[in-house]
C-alpha cells in the first residue's frame, strides 16, 4: 500500500533526493553537482546572520539570508552575497539567483548588481514577490 506523510527531512532523505538528481541528470547527460552551502556570522558566539543556498547544474540559488535586528544595514548582508559571489565564480555556474518580497530586500539586491527577471504582483504590494539574478563570470 502506498502511504503519504509529511516528513522531517534527514539523512536518508537527503541521500534519496542527492542519488535521485544525479541518476536523473546522467540519464540526460547533465551534469546536477547539487550543493547545498550555508554561511553564517556569529558575535561573540552569537548567531546574528545566515545565508542559505544550493547549486545545482548551472546556476547557484540563494534561498535564505536572515539578519536579526541590530545587525541589519551594517553591511552583513553586502559580506554574506559578496562571498557568494566569490566561492562560486569561476566554477561553471552561469548565475546566482534568489527571490525576495516587497517587504523584504529589493533595493539591497538591486545596489548588489542583480537583476530583475520577473516581478509576481500581488494586491498587498508587500507580498509583490521579485525574481533577481546576477551573472557570474566564468
Amino acid at each position: 500500500m502506498i502511504n503519504l506523510e509529511k516528513s522531517v527531512i534527514d539523512e536518508t532523505i537527503g541521500e534519496f533526493i542527492d542519488s535521485g538528481f544525479e541518476e536523473f541528470s546522467n540519464e540526460n547527460g547533465v551534469v546536477c553537482g547539487y550543493e547545498d552551502f550555508c554561511y553564517t556570522v556569529k558575535d561573540e558566539g552569537r548567531l546574528i546572520a545566515i545565508l542559505k543556498g544550493n547549486a545545482y547544474y548551472n546556476e547557484v540559488h540563494i534561498g535564505e539570508l536572515l539578519i536579526i535586528p541590530g545587525y541589519r544595514r551594517q553591511g552583513i548582508g553586502k559580506m554574506l552575497i559578496e562571498q557568494v559571489e566569490k566561492d562560486f565564480a569561476g566554477k561553471g555556474y552561469e548565475n546566482i539567483n534568489l527571490t525576495t518580497f516587497g517587504f523584504q530586500a529589493p533595493e539591497f539586491y538591486r545596489k548588489m548588481g542583480y537583476s530583475i527577471e520577473h516581478i509576481r504582483k500581488s494586491s498587498n504590494d508587500k507580498l509583490t514577490k521579485y525574481f533577481f539574478v546576477k551573472e557570474l563570470s566564468s
